[in-house]
């Protein structure tokens, strides 16, 4: 019983909910950025290469092997490094995405933390930080006059 009230105190809280909300974003991000790689970027460079397909680019170790009816004795041995340069593109692209999001982000902290910026609302927590601060000032203004 104490883990359902501990598991209900987490998702009430929203810690649960902010995760399924970034999970399922994260998850149409990469759709987005799947498709921006393979249909919007490497078809230019695709150009570029005299329409080299990225995708099945490989270096090819030994080639396969067939008998006299068709049927495949050896394997093809290759390193299909193709696939690789994509999605090292699409790893490029959504690290510079996320970076540009949390700094502008950091950014937005950094107005809401300022308490002299008043374009933005200050958060309850750094009012609160402020006050206290106020009071610990006038407190020890206070006791350095006593002595």
């Amino acid at each position: 019983m104490k883990l359902f009230r501990e598991f209900k105190e987490f998702a009430v809280k929203g810690n649960m909910i902010d995760m399924a909300i970034g999970i399922i974003i994260g998850a149409s991000f990469n759709s987005v950025i799947d498709v921006l790689v393979r249909k919007v970027i490497l078809p230019p460079l695709s150009l570029l290469s005299n329409g080299i397909n990225l995708e099945n680019q490989k270096i090819v170790l030994r080639e396969s092997q067939k008998n006299n009816l068709g049927e495949l004795i050896i394997e093809e041995a290759a390193i299909n490094y193709g696939l690789f340069v994509e999605t090292l593109l699409d790893f490029l692209i959504v690290g510079f995405t996320i970076f540009i999001v949390v700094k502008f982000i950091n950014r937005l902290n950094k107005k809401a933390e300022d308490p002299k910026d008043k374009s933005i609302s200050t958060p309850k927590n750094i009012q609160l930080l402020i006050k206290m601060n106020a009071l610990l000032e006038e407190q020890n203004r206070i006791l350095s006059n006593k002595k």
